[in-house]
């Protein structure tokens, strides 16, 4: 399997779906770069990444012991599906995907990181509200894109 190198350009973004699951195929991505070496600035196993582990209920190095033997996407999934402690059926997963998908910052202080974020990187984009959204502007603004 070759797998995306992150110093060339993004992951997936956090709205793409494996198995109606938000967040994994972005976290399969830097988990098989960083197996590779070629993660570039993405962290495997992030706050976001722990936030699937978390639901889906599997442990991250376990994930990621996976991916070092080669499994494709959909092996992954059977897998996530076959070892997790939680069993989220398919509402929840779609349930969980949309409230992730559609999350913002929650307090002050988050808040603060959030607007000086963008207004590095996005200052003129009033659309910028998800933490989806942010992640996928920085992608595109870290790989050449103008805001």
């Amino acid at each position: 399997m070759n797998p995306t190198d992150l110093t060339q350009r993004p992951p997936r973004s956090p709205r793409s779906r494996l198995g109606g699951f938000a967040i994994l195929p972005r976290m399969l991505d830097k988990g098989r770069a960083t197996i590779a070496g070629a993660n570039g600035e993405y962290k495997y196993a992030c706050p976001l990444d722990e936030r699937f582990a978390n639901f889906a209920g599997i442990d991250a190095d376990a994930l990621k012991a996976q991916l070092a033997e080669g499994k494709g996407d959909g092996e992954i999934l059977a897998w996530v599906l076959e070892n997790s402690k939680t069993k989220p059926n398919e509402i929840e997963i779609q349930a969980w995907s949309i409230y992730v998908a559609n999350r913002v910052p929650s307090d002050i202080e988050t808040r603060g990181f959030f607007n000086e974020m963008q207004s590095k990187i996005g200052p003129k984009r009033e659309d910028i509200v998800t933490w989806f959204d942010m992640l996928d502007l920085d992608d595109y603004v870290s790989f050449g894109g103008k805001a």
